[in-house]
């Protein structure tokens, strides 16, 4: 957080505003600690002297997008998957549940798995297509020794992370070799023309989301094993969350179930971890998973999310003012942002 703030660039040349004249809304994480939240705040304060804050949950924003109060909010995002209960606009603290288990994670599988294959992906940078005829290309590799590995790493990720969304869907059962092992290869054009064929990977990478253990069985990602291995699949994770939550609610819990992240876009993953649900949920529950159609809607749910709460009229009122700050000092952040 500290260092998104250390200079006035965002504000000056991005949104062209001075900080002091304009309130700000912050998304956090619902794990967010109260140190955390605390040095936000005072960062916020001291150095950019804005007239009023406020700490709202990603979770909470996402429910408001959806036009919900209550619902279970399935985040996936990058680096991580976040599940929390939303309860009349409040985060259940005691029942977040977290995994280490994100997109990044299956980019990389999918990426260690290509190679361990056969097919090596080349950075954009590293060629140049020129047309020498009518829709007849040709490559020339381009040599740039001083690129750092990190940026080249980082060229595959993002082409890896295009072939994830594009061909890859959650299987309708547990991904299993056998079963899969014959399924029709898809086709996917790589930026330097070259194509390739994407059979198994294209279920077994996002069935990682609900067994973890899967990752043991790619290729290269062996400082992963650890990690998965104690890592929970989506629909246990869920489970586990409502069950946490007073009983009361948790009805209400299972039928408002909200997909969000980048993550949720991967096709088939909502009726995948819906049907799991029924499996793994008591009989008298009526589990929904809901999702936006669009997946830039889901990808920017929070931001959305956040837009409405601040057009609000009555959330005028709300807002952790710099004078409060001066008076109550920056604990005072934890009352009116709950």
């Amino acid at each position: 957080m500290e260092s998104c703030f250390q200079n006035f660039t965002v504000f000056r040349e991005c949104l062209l505003i001075d900080p002091k004249e304009h309130p700000m809304l912050l998304a956090e994480p619902s794990s967010n600690s109260q140190q955390q939240r605390e040095r936000t705040a005072e960062l916020i304060f001291e150095k950019y002297n804005v007239p009023a804050l406020f700490l709202a949950k990603n979770a909470v924003l996402t429910s408001f997008a959806s036009g919900r109060a209550t619902s279970l909010v399935v985040d996936g995002g990058g680096g991580s998957t976040t599940i929390a209960p939303v309860h009349d606009g409040y985060v259940l603290q005691k029942a977040v549940a977290s995994s280490p288990i994100g997109g990044e994670l299956l980019t990389d599988c999918l990426l260690k798995s290509l190679e361990s294959k056969g097919v090596m992906i080349k950075p954009r940078y590293s060629f140049k297509r020129k047309e020498i005829q009518l829709g007849v290309f040709q490559t020339v590799d381009l040599d740039f020794p001083s690129t750092p590995e990190s940026y080249r790493l980082y060229s595959q990720r993002v082409i890896a992370s295009d072939i994830k969304e594009c061909v890859c869907r959650a299987p309708d059962t547990p991904y299993d070799e056998s079963s899969y092992s014959n399924i029709p290869m898809t086709p996917y054009e790589l930026p330097d023309g070259q194509t390739i064929e994407i059979g198994a990977d294209r279920f077994k990478i996002p069935d990682i989301l609900f067994n973890p253990s899967l990752v043991q069985t790619i290729p290269g990602m062996d400082n992963f094993v650890e990690i998965a291995s104690s890592a929970r699949g989506l629909p246990q994770m869920a489970v586990e969350s409502i069950n946490k939550c007073d009983v009361d609610i948790r009805r209400e819990l299972f039928s408002s179930i909200l997909l969000a992240g980048g993550t949720a876009s991967m096709q088939q993953l909502k009726e995948r971890l819906e049907k799991d649900l029924l499996e793994e949920s008591p009989q008298a529950a009526r589990v929904k998973v809901l999702a936006s159609g669009n997946a830039t809607e889901r990808r920017f749910s929070v931001w959305i999310g956040g837009s409405i709460l601040a057009s609000l009229g009555s959330f005028q009122q709300t807002w952790f003012s710099k004078s409060e700050y001066e008076e109550h000092g920056v604990s005072y952040v934890q009352r009116k942002c709950p």
